[in-house]
């Protein structure tokens, strides 16, 4: 997970420094901390803040529980548009893997 967590923390504009190995600065941490350390897919205090960004860029998070697949169901939308959806038995990994998918899109669309 350590690319998709360096993606986030890009997304995130997190400032990047290179003391030996690259680390981040970050708002949960005084010290330095590597892609690897990142609770991006562990914790909803990591995840949070990455989703009121999406939020802030005009888009819509939605996250639903399916009773008969027993599926959580994440999704980013536009408008009626779905631009990606994730299912996972686990909430926190169908929004992070949602999440991912949206950050390499809008990478890709602001290049």
């Amino acid at each position: 997970y350590t690319e998709t967590n360096k993606l986030i923390a890009e997304f995130m504009k997190w400032k990047k420094v290179h003391a030996g190995l690259v680390g981040y600065e970050t708002p949960h941490s005084v010290a330095l901390i590597q892609p690897s350390e990142m609770l991006f897919r562990k914790s909803w205090d990591w995840l949070m803040p990455v989703i009121e960004k999406i939020e802030k860029l005009g888009y819509t998070f939605e996250k639903n529980y399916q009773r008969v697949d027993k599926d959580w169901q994440s999704l980013i939308v536009k408008g009626n548009d779905i631009l990606y959806q994730e299912f996972n038995n686990d909430s926190l990994k169908s929004s992070y893997y949602v999440v991912v998918e949206f950050i390499k899109f809008y990478n890709n669309q602001n290049k």
